[in-house]
């Protein structure tokens, strides 16, 4: 049932992303063989132009275990992880980054730092991660959000989950996306906690006139199939067709994140926004197409 195929990357996100090429980017501890390689072949796309963050000694020895020459890249040494995290804060804080990229240190020493106020990173928005999903090159997306930083949101904080996504959305040319909020039924039910909170969301972002079609709670198969919506009598703007899961948890995000890699062989590009400076914090486990998939994305993020 493992699906074994290369995962393949999208061509609308290194099209857009293009359009600011070279954007400088902050590789935080860049001692790492996948951080190096992505980089590398995100380089050679025009996509970044990198600053080196961690062992300098090491960043030297994974470029040339590549056969990269990283002389005209700038190296900032750093004794360890949390030196690395606050370099890179630091560099986004005075607008010498504009991408951070999370290499070999662990997400949370990454964005504990980032969260600080001296750094000024957050601004008035609440952070959230955004799954970007295709399976062929030429695909249309499904953004799953949030499946990787918000564990279990409050109603307010969905809210800034979805003005994040539709924010997004708009940057790659999806002028009013359609949302699904997700819960395990297409009624509100109080047993059923998520369905309620559902609701009560769609019916903030009608009062706000958030611009896109916003309508929960909706099953799984409710949001994406118009067969299994038809069945159902259930006929909106969204169902059927949805560009944005919006999940209730990220539990719920994750599995179906990894379900559509592991099954289908999809290209997931992961990054959080919301701040000054996107973030991309792949995964040990991620392919290389999802490496630069997230990387182009952060850098639309970015513009």
């Amino acid at each position: 049932m493992l699906q074994s195929k290369e995962a393949q990357i999208p061509n609308n996100l290194v099209s857009l992303a293009k359009k600011t090429p070279n954007l400088s980017a902050g590789i935080i501890c860049a001692n790492h063989d996948s951080s190096m390689e992505s980089a590398k072949k995100s380089v050679e796309l025009n996509l970044i132009n990198p600053i080196f963050i961690g062992n300098k000694q090491e960043i030297n020895e994974k470029a040339e275990k590549i056969e990269w020459d990283i002389n005209a890249y700038e190296i900032i040494n750093s004794a360890n992880d949390v030196e690395a995290a606050i370099i890179g804060a630091e560099l986004g804080r005075d607008n010498k980054i504009k991408v951070m990229i999370k290499g070999n240190l662990h997400t949370d020493v990454l964005m504990r730092t980032y969260l600080k106020k001296e750094f000024g990173l957050i601004e008035g928005k609440r952070l959230s991660h955004i799954w970007h999903m295709t399976i062929l090159k030429d695909d249309k997306p499904l953004f799953i959000t949030d499946g990787a930083l918000n564990v279990a949101p409050r109603i307010d904080v969905k809210m800034h989950i979805l003005k994040n996504v539709i924010e997004f959305a708009n940057q790659i040319d999806i002028a009013k996306p359609r949302v699904a909020i997700l819960s395990g039924t297409e009624d509100p039910i109080e047993s059923m906690p998520s369905s309620v909170e559902a609701k009560e969301l769609m019916e903030r972002a009608k009062n706000e006139n958030i611009n896109a079609y916003v309508h929960g709670p909706l099953a799984f198969d409710n949001a994406i199939s118009p067969e299994a919506a038809a069945i159902k009598n259930i006929s909106n703007e969204v169902a059927g067709k949805a560009d944005i899961l919006l999940v209730p948890n990220l539990e719920t995000g994750n599995a179906l994140s990894k379900i559509m890699v592991y099954f289908m062989g999809a290209c997931a590009a992961g990054f959080i926004v919301g701040g000054k400076v996107p973030v991309v914090v792949t995964s040990r486990a991620d392919s290389s197409a999802s490496r630069i998939a997230s990387i182009a994305a952060s850098v639309i993020a970015a513009q």
